[in-house]
């Protein structure tokens, strides 16, 4: 009877191994080292602010955004918030989460991102369900464009209304930023300086109302693309320059064919790395 037990435990551990062989996804700290998802929520529940950067369609990232909110309301009171809902639309939003109207409502009234029902919806019910704040801090599209156009001077047309839906102007601005100047190199010829402004305007709106939602003692996790807030720049940049005392950590996410490893050029992205396998299935 021993042998028989050993030899199914045998089977079972081996199984548990073979299982394990091939992992969907790695956590990497800045310098690349590996490090486990406890550990990780271990030191993101000693951060004030957290930016959770994305690839919007990567089926991992969005699961572990899920897991991260989970066991960080655990720990202390949390406010959300993310990218994907303009700033503009948090009265509908805070109405859903009240249970005044209901999930059609809120498609109705919010300009909800099409991969909302697979990638945000959860993080939103789980906010629902928990009582737990949700941010739209992204600027309303319709501002971002004009800054495209015409740079943030196209701003100062705005009432006094619409302008308590973006960042307080005028707009601090470092042109310099790698960042910024990657962004140009990548649209080549379509690269303009309004293009650069255009995404700065999104990154000071979203810190704005991070910081103005944040309450010190508890916590604020947001979601973004990574691009906002890799490399410590993007939405970073303009919370520390607003709010330098505040304990921030950062998670970007990243792809590649193969995980065991980071590859250089992922390095110092954020404190926090998810390298998913690039054959792993999207959301869209």
């Amino acid at each position: 009877m021993r042998k028989i037990f050993l030899a199914f435990l045998f089977l079972f551990v081996f199984n548990i191994a073979q299982a394990q062989d091939k992992p969907a996804y790695t956590i990497f700290n800045s310098k690349g080292k590996k490090i486990s998802y406890t550990k990780m929520v271990k030191v993101l529940s000693t951060k004030d602010i957290i930016l959770f950067g994305e690839q919007h369609n990567n089926a991992i990232a969005h699961w572990l955004q899920y897991e991260v909110t989970a066991d960080l309301a655990l720990k202390k009171p949390l406010t959300l918030g993310a990218e994907m809902f303009e700033a503009d639309n948090q009265k509908p939003l805070d109405d859903y989460l009240k249970g005044s109207i209901d999930r059609k409502g809120l498609d109705t009234l919010v300009r909800l991102w099409p991969n909302y029902t697979t990638d945000y919806a959860p993080l939103v019910n789980f906010a629902k369900d928990k009582k737990i704040p949700f941010i739209a801090t992204n600027i309303p599209r319709r501002y971002a464009s004009m800054v495209y156009k015409k740079g943030f001077e196209a701003l100062d047309s705005l009432t006094t209304n619409e302008k308590a839906w973006i960042a307080p102007l005028p707009i601090i601005f470092d042109p310099e930023l790698p960042g910024y100047q990657n962004i140009l190199r990548m649209m080549g010829d379509h690269g303009t300086p309004e293009l650069v402004k255009a995404q700065a305007i999104k990154d000071a709106t979203m810190a704005h109302f991070i910081l103005e939602n944040y309450t010190p003692g508890q916590q604020f996790l947001h979601f973004n693309g990574a691009y906002h807030s890799n490399n410590y720049e993007g939405i970073l940049w303009y919370l520390k320059k607003l709010a330098p005392a505040n304990a921030y950590a950062t998670i970007s996410t990243v792809s590649q064919d193969f995980i065991d490893k980071l590859s250089p050029e992922h390095k110092g992205l954020a404190d926090f790395i998810i390298c998913v396998d690039s054959h792993m299935t999207n959301t869209y």
